[in-house]
C-alpha cells in the first residue's frame, strides 16, 4: 500500500547526525523484505531463507511473533520458552505471553500457565479472563496462600460478570466460608450499579430463601422497573435498587421514569440523593432531546444532584427557547471552574450584550479572547481585535535526536508503521515514549512527523511524562497541525471555490493527516470518505471510479473531499456550520435541527445541536481553520465570517497576536478546539 523509499530507522538516524549512509544501516529493500517476511509468516509461509537473512533485522521479533502465533493452539512450550527468552521485555514477547497463556487456559494446562506466569502477569488493569485463570492455576498447585484468598474476593467483590474459569476459585471460596452474606451483597450491589443482573441473581444463590427472593425482585425491577416495588422492605438498599432502576428506565423513556418515581418515592419514603439520581436522569434524558417539559424537568432536580454536564444542558434548552434571562441564571449557577471556561464566558456575554449590558459582556470577551479556542476567537471578533495564539516551535540539536531515533522500541515502531503494521507500531511506540523525559518525547512526536506518522501529535502532546496535563505542548501548532498535500489542497479548494483552510481543517479533524485511515463505518483515506460517497463525487466530476482504495491516495480524496464539501456548502446556502455539521452527522440530523430552531443565531445553533460528537466536531473544524490560516497567511479569515461563508478582503483579516508576558502561562488549545487532547 505504501511506498517504501528508506527505513524509517535509517531515514531519522540519518537527518539527526547528518552523516551518510552505510552500508550497515537498513534500506528499501530491507524494509521490502521484512514486510515480505511478514506477509509470508502471517500465512503460515515463512521462507527459512529469507528469515535467516533477517536475524538481525529490527523487525525480527514481530516476523518471529507472526510465524509463532499463526500456529499457538499447536505451539509447544519449548518454541514459546524461547521466543520469550530472545526477545525479553519486547512488545511482541509480551503480546505472545499473553496470548500463550490465553492458550494455555483453553487447555487448562495450569502447570504450564503457572510456569509461563509473570509476576505483571496477574494484575488490575489484566483481563478478567487472565484473572480468573491465573487463580484456577494457582488454586490447581494446592493450598492457596492469603494472596490468593485475597486475589480471588477482590475478583468476587467487583460484581463484573467473569468467565467460567471464576468459577472453581468461587465455589472454593464458597466452602470454606469466606463468602458470608455481607460479601454476597457487596457483589449484588456493584452488580446492580452496572445493570448486570445475571450476577446479581447468581450471587444471591447462597442467601436464604427469602433474601434471594428479594434479590430476584431487585434484579426484575432493574430489567423493567414496576409497581412491585411498592411491597419492598423501606430500606436504603430498596431505595438505591429503584433509583437504579429508575435512572436506566429515564434513558429509555423519561415519561415512564417519572411517573414510576411519583409512586414510589413516598411510598418507600426516598430521600434528595436517590430522589435526586433519578430526577437528575429524567431531566437528562429530556433536554438531550430537547423534549416538551425540559424546563420543568430541569426545575425539579435538586441542586446537589447538578453536575457539569446538567448545568450545560441547562443552558442550551434556555438558549434553544429564546429565554436568555434563564440561560444567564444557568450559567451563573455553575461552579466558578466552569463558569470561567472559556466557553460560558462567551455565551454569559452574548446573553448579557444582547440586554444591553455592554461593560459587562465586554470584560466576559475579553477574558475568553486570551485563549486559543473556538470561542476564545468568536471573542476577539466581538472585540474586533487580533487573535491571541502563542506558539511555540520545538528545538532540539542534532545529537538528542540522534539518541531518540536508536531507541531499538521506536526504531521497530517507525519501520512497522512503514510496513503497514499500524497497530503493533503503535504498541512499539508507547513503550518506547514511556522511557522517555517530555522533550524525548516531543523530538519522538517530531520525528513521526518527519516519518508522515503525524498522528503521533494527537495522540502524544499534551500530556506530561506522568500523566498529567501539559497544556504548553498544545502550543506546538506546527506538529499538532501538520499541513502536507499544500498545493493540492489549495488548487482544490480554489476550483471549488471553498476556504483552504477549512479543507486542511476537515482532514485535521477526520484523519489527522493519516492518508490510510479507516474508520469502523468503512470512511477511507485523509478526508474519510465512504466508498459510496467517493463513487458519487467521482462520477459527478467524471472521474474514473475503480473502488474504495482510490480514497487512501491523498490527491484523490483532497480531490473528491473537497468537491463533496462543496456539494454540502450548496445544500445549505453557502453556510459552513451546517455544511461541517452535516458532513461529520449526514444532512438528515442536520435538517432536524435547523427545523427545530431554525431561528437561532449560528452561534448558538451549534451550541444546541443534540450530538455532543457532531457540536464539538463542528467548533473543532472551524478553530481548527483559524490554525491553518496562521499556517497558510499569517492571518485569518474571521471565524463568525468563516461559518456563514463570508469571504473578506486581506484587510479585514485577523492578525495574530501573543499578548501575554512571559511569565505567565500562555494560552493553549483548548478541548473545545482539540477534543482528542
Amino acid at each position: 500500500m505504501r511506498t517504501i523509499l528508506l527505513s524509517v530507522g535509517w531515514l531519522l538516524f540519518s537527518a539527526a547526525s547528518a552523516q551518510p549512509a552505510t552500508s550497515a544501516q537498513p534500506d528499501s529493500g530491507q524494509l521490502a523484505q521484512a514486510r515480505e517476511a511478514l506477509t509470508q509468516a502471517e500465512a503460515g509461509q515463512l521462507d527459512p531463507a529469507l528469515a535467516r537473512r533477517l536475524a538481525n533485522d529490527p523487525l525480527a521479533s514481530w516476523i518471529d511473533y507472526a510465524s509463532l502465533r499463526r500456529n499457538l493452539a499447536d505451539a509447544d512450550p519449548g518454541a514459546v520458552r524461547g521466543f520469550l527468552d530472545r526477545y525479553p521485555g519486547q512488545v511482541a514477547a509480551n503480546l505472545l505471553r499473553d496470548a500463550w497463556l490465553g492458550e494455555l487456559d483453553k487447555r487448562k494446562d495450569w502447570r504450564n500457565f503457572r510456569a509461563f506466569r509473570t509476576n505483571d502477569s496477574y494484575a488490575k488493569d489484566s483481563s478478567a479472563s487472565l484473572r480468573c485463570a491465573d487463580l484456577a492455576a494457582r488454586l490447581d498447585a494446592g493450598e492457596p496462600d492469603a494472596d490468593w484468598f485475597d486475589d480471588a474476593l477482590a475478583q468476587w467483590k467487583n460484581g463484573d460478570a467473569v468467565p467460567v474459569d471464576c468459577d472453581a476459585a468461587f465455589a472454593f471460596l464458597d466452602a470454606r466460608g469466606k463468602l458470608i452474606p455481607e460479601l454476597r451483597w457487596k457483589r449484588i450491589d456493584a452488580a446492580a450499579e452496572d445493570g448486570a443482573t445475571s450476577v446479581m441473581r447468581q450471587a444471591a444463590r447462597g442467601l436464604s430463601p427469602e433474601q434471594a427472593a428479594l434479590v430476584s425482585a431487585y434484579a426484575a425491577f432493574i430489567d423493567a422497573p414496576n409497581d412491585s416495588a411498592l411491597g419492598w422492605p423501606k430500606t436504603e438498599r430498596s431505595r438505591r435498587m429503584v433509583a437504579i432502576g429508575l435512572a436506566r428506565q429515564a434513558k429509555r423513556d423519561p415519561g415512564s421514569a417519572e411517573a414510576h418515581l411519583a409512586r414510589l418515592a413516598p411510598a418507600l419514603q426516598m430521600g434528595e440523593p436517590d430522589r435526586g439520581r433519578v430526577q437528575y436522569a429524567i431531566a437528562l434524558w429530556t433536554v438531550s432531546s430537547y423534549l416538551p417539559g425540559s424546563a420543568q424537568r430541569l426545575a425539579a432536580v435538586p441542586a446537589s444532584a447538578f453536575d457539569a454536564k446538567l448545568h450545560e444542558w441547562q443552558v442550551r434548552e434556555a438558549i434553544a427557547r429564546g429565554d436568555d434571562a434563564a440561560a444567564i441564571k444557568a450559567i451563573v449557577a455553575m461552579d466558578p471552574v466552569q463558569r470561567n471556561d472559556p466557553r460560558w464566558q462567551y455565551f454569559e456575554a452574548r446573553l448579557r450584550e444582547r440586554h444591553g449590558d455592554a461593560k459587562a459582556a465586554n470584560a466576559l470577551y475579553a477574558q475568553a479572547a486570551r485563549t486559543a479556542t473556538y470561542h476564545g476567537f468568536l471573542a476577539a471578533d466581538r472585540l474586533h481585535q487580533a487573535y491571541n495564539i502563542c506558539p511555540i516551535e520545538l528545538h532540539s540539536g542534532n545529537a538528542e535526536r540522534a539518541k531518540v531515533a536508536a531507541t531499538p522500541a521506536l526504531i521497530r515502531a517507525f519501520e512497522l508503521f512503514q510496513v503497514d503494521r499500524t497497530a503493533w507500531a503503535e504498541r512499539e511506540w508507547k513503550q518506547a515514549v514511556s522511557g522517555f523525559d517530555d522533550h524525548q518525547r516531543q523530538i519522538a512526536v517530531a520525528l513521526a512527523q518527519d516519518a508522515g506518522w503525524y498522528d503521533r501529535a494527537t495522540f502524544a502532546l499534551g500530556m506530561d511524562a506522568s500523566g498529567k496535563p501539559a497544556p504548553d505542548e498544545l502550543r506546538m501548532y506546527s506538529l499538532r497541525f501538520p499541513l502536507n498535500e499544500a498545493n493540492t489542497l489549495r488548487e482544490k479548494a480554489r476550483a471549488n471555490g471553498i476556504d483552504a483552510a477549512w479543507v486542511a481543517a476537515e482532514i485535521r479533524a477526520e484523519s489527522a493527516w493519516m492518508p490510510y485511515a479507516r474508520s469502523g463505518a468503512d470512511a477511507r483515506g485523509l478526508m474519510q470518505l465512504l466508498p459510496s460517497v467517493g463513487a458519487h463525487v467521482a462520477r459527478t466530476l467524471g472521474i474514473a471510479w475503480s473502488g474504495g482504495d482510490m480514497l487512501y491516495q491523498p490527491q484523490v480524496s483532497i480531490t473528491l473531499g473537497s468537491a463533496f464539501l462543496r456539494e454540502m456548502l450548496d445544500r445549505y446556502n453557502g453556510r459552513i456550520y451546517l455544511a461541517i455539521g452535516a458532513y461529520n452527522a449526514g444532512a438528515g440530523p442536520v435538517n432536524r435541527w435547523l427545523a427545530q430552531r431554525a431561528q437561532l443565531d449560528p452561534d448558538f445553533w451549534i451550541e444546541t445541536v443534540s450530538y455532543k460528537e457532531t457540536r464539538d466536531y463542528i467548533m473543532r473544524v472551524l478553530a481548527f481553520s483559524v490554525i491553518y490560516d496562521w499556517r497558510f497567511d499569517g492571518k485569518a479569515v474571521p471565524l463568525s465570517d468563516r461559518m456563514l461563508g463570508r469571504t473578506v478582503p486581506d484587510a479585514q483579516k485577523r492578525h495574530f497576536v501573543c499578548a501575554l508576558a512571559p511569565s505567565n502561562p500562555a494560552p493553549a488549545v483548548s478541548g473545545a478546539m482539540d477534543a482528542t487532547q
